[in-house]
């Protein structure tokens, strides 16, 4: 049984910001889910897209948590590192996590 404190609401907003920017930063790129993902039919990128390919399997794999909203605070950052590292390197795609202030718009 855990004890960590689950995500802040400032988290959930960064969180859904997050996929959204790097949904479009992919999308930018030409990478869409075909090319990222399958070969068959070009998929553009949604924040829905990111959060349920890319980052809930990379966030299960590492914190044994499917659910975005259960796991500890302390987790998102570890799971975030990854994961731009991974699209960094593999892609050329990096987006940096939201700050307060380009959490609007």
């Amino acid at each position: 049984i855990s004890t960590g404190k689950t995500r802040s609401l400032t988290q959930n907003q960064a969180l859904h910001k997050y996929f959204t920017l790097l949904a479009e930063e992919l999308n930018a790129g030409g990478f869409d889910m075909r090319r990222t993902l399958k070969n068959d039919i070009d998929i553009p990128w949604t924040m829905e897209a990111v959060k349920e390919h890319l980052w809930k399997p990379l966030q299960e794999a590492m914190t044994k948590e499917r659910s975005t909203s259960k796991v500890e605070r302390k987790d998102y950052r570890m799971i975030y590192d990854v994961l731009a590292r991974h699209l960094s390197q593999k892609l050329g795609v990096f987006v940096s996590w939201p700050s307060k202030e380009n959490m609007k718009g």
